[in-house]
């Protein structure tokens, strides 16, 4: 069941992921978390920085899905302005939310990623589902209320995964 909670793969941060990559791997779709993956919880808007990744993954011909947790006003207020698909109160780790992107994208699970910023809600959502993985660091060291007490939990699951050695990148 842990093992359920461990990535495929781990990045520092967004930027990492390159449509040149994301393509090697045979990569044509993208979900993605957004608070704390993408921008900060607490940033309403996308950085420069961040448009021009959405832009390199729209002129390589990768989708893009944000699939969050989060309320409706905050995540169509982010992604309507980028013409980015979205979810919003997707209750992962659930997979319906993952589905349903995957439809609306038109892609098969081997050609799609989950991105996220957190253990208990991306990537046990997305292994669960039986996509590829990939945890990024949070972008904020600040979080809400019921991420805190996630956060707990995750560093006792990585803690025991370091134990294991089962991981092979540093915080």
């Amino acid at each position: 069941m842990l093992k359920h909670f461990l990535p495929d793969q781990h990045v520092k941060t967004i930027f990492e992921i390159t449509p040149e990559i994301l393509k090697e791997q045979g990569i044509k779709g993208i979900i993605t978390d957004l608070d704390n993956t993408l921008v900060e919880w607490d940033r309403p808007h996308a950085t420069p920085k961040l448009i021009e990744w959405f832009e390199g993954m729209r002129r390589s011909g990768i989708l893009v899905t944000i699939v969050s947790n989060n309320i409706e006003l905050r995540v169509k207020s982010f992604s309507e302005p980028l013409e980015i698909p979205f979810i919003f109160q997707a209750r992962k780790p659930m997979g319906r939310a993952f589905k349903k992107a995957l439809g609306q994208m038109g892609l098969e699970k081997n050609e799609t990623v989950v991105i996220g910023d957190q253990l208990l809600t991306d990537v046990l959502g997305g292994n669960r589902s039986g996509f590829h993985t990939i945890l990024v660091v949070p972008v904020a060291k600040t979080d809400g209320v019921i991420t805190r007490f996630n956060r707990q939990i995750e560093r006792r699951i990585l803690n025991w995964f370091r134990k294991k050695g089962m991981l092979n990148w540093e915080d």
